[in-house]
């Protein structure tokens, strides 16, 4: 052998040893998911995990990283979720934060995502000023864009007065807000307002106060299993007008405990939820319905929620985004997080099962109209509304 050769063989050996050697050293990514897998909100939190797993499957490297989820349950409290994200932060040192089931528990993450400088990517709709938050952002569509839907709905359907009755904490004024600033401009009085904690047994006395003022029709902002109260109180007492929900009610728990009390209730969903059912040029229908098969096969189940589907969502925008942030700076470093929360924001067409992704500084949200569609309870079925 030559000395030539010699050098050239000696040169590819370390070549190929430092290769490896960046590849033993190189960080995983790091992803905290905190949910209530236990509570009155666990019907949503229990396909959140179980769609983040499904993401997993789907893609569980990215740039050649794998891809470590830690999972902590919040137990449906607010202040446990706050520090479920703090010991995220703290302990795990993960690189980006996802949750949660409820509107007060994902802002009280935000608040530890923002002092602690780590991105998060909720699950669900959130009410801070994007000026004051600028490390977070949603895959939920905003509850405007969903709410104006449920009202144009109702002016087809020829409604002039609804009521409204939904939960005594953020959710339910994100709903009753959105209503009341759609409603006037279609012609649609809002009557009452309505509202029951989470926790609450029966909804008896409010929906009687409701029923009172005669509304054409009702308007719930409840989400999950307890959602399911004022439909239920409703039939009890003979109510036989239109009821609307949102987007927080699609889910199998709420479609069990309504029972007959559902059928024919009107809302807005992702459009995930009738994947099958969409034309076969819509966006989001082939990345839909491959989710679908993931998650049956991942879970042994089929997926008949909306949850479940935006923690999938959640997971692929920060695929995009991570990818993009490895050409700049090394995981688990501070550099690294300014450089996935950049890239967030500058997500481009991410083509997920809600909706398609484009995310820009100063604005939580990311979807478009693309990101919604009415459905209607059927015999225990969500049907696309013609």
């Amino acid at each position: 052998m030559t000395r030539l050769m010699q050098s050239l063989r000696h040169a590819a050996v370390l070549a190929l040893a430092a290769g490896l050697g960046a590849a033993a050293f190189a960080a995983d990514l790091k992803v905290g998911l905190s949910v209530s897998l236990s509570g009155p909100n666990s019907s949503l939190g229990v396909p959140y995990a179980k769609g983040m797993q499904a993401a997993l499957a789907y893609k569980g490297e990215i740039s050649g990283r794998k891809v470590q989820l830690i999972v902590l349950d919040d137990g449906s409290d607010p202040t446990t979720a706050g520090r479920n994200a703090r010991k995220l932060v703290d302990e795990e040192k993960v690189d980006v934060l996802m949750g949660t089931s409820g509107v007060p528990a994902a802002i009280a993450m935000a608040q530890v995502g923002r002092d602690a400088k780590v991105p998060m990517i909720g699950l669900t709709p959130i009410l801070l000023d994007p000026a004051e938050n600028g490390w977070v952002m949603t895959v939920a569509q905003p509850t405007q864009l969903m709410i104006d839907a449920v009202v144009e709905r109702m002016k087809k359907d020829g409604v002039k007065s609804v009521g409204y009755i939904g939960f005594s904490d953020a959710w339910g004024d994100l709903v009753y807000n959105a209503l009341m600033k759609a409603a006037p401009a279609a012609g649609i009085q809002v009557l009452g307002n309505e509202r029951y904690a989470r926790a609450d047994a029966s909804v008896t006395g409010q929906v009687l106060k409701l029923l009172a003022m005669k509304p054409e029709a009702v308007m719930t902002g409840g989400a999950g299993t307890p959602g399911a109260l004022p439909f239920l109180a409703l039939q009890e007492r003979g109510f036989k007008g239109k009821v609307y929900g949102q987007h927080g009610l699609i889910n199998p728990d709420f479609v069990r405990v309504v029972g007959a009390a559902g059928q024919d209730a009107l809302m807005p969903t992702g459009p995930i939820i009738v994947a099958e059912q969409l034309p076969a040029d819509h966006p989001t229908r082939k990345i839909g319905l491959e989710f679908r098969s993931i998650f049956q096969k991942v879970n042994n189940a089929p997926t008949s929620d909306a949850f479940s589907a935006y923690s999938f969502d959640g997971y692929l925008v920060f695929a995009d985004a991570a990818a993009r942030a490895l050409t700049k700076a090394e995981a688990g470093t501070p550099e690294f997080r300014v450089a996935l929360r950049d890239a967030i924001f500058s997500t481009r067409e991410v083509v997920g099962t809600h909706g398609v992704y484009n995310f820009k500084p100063g604005d939580l949200y990311g979807v478009d109209q693309r990101a919604r569609v009415i459905v209607k309870l059927d015999k225990g079925q969500w049907k696309l509304a013609p």
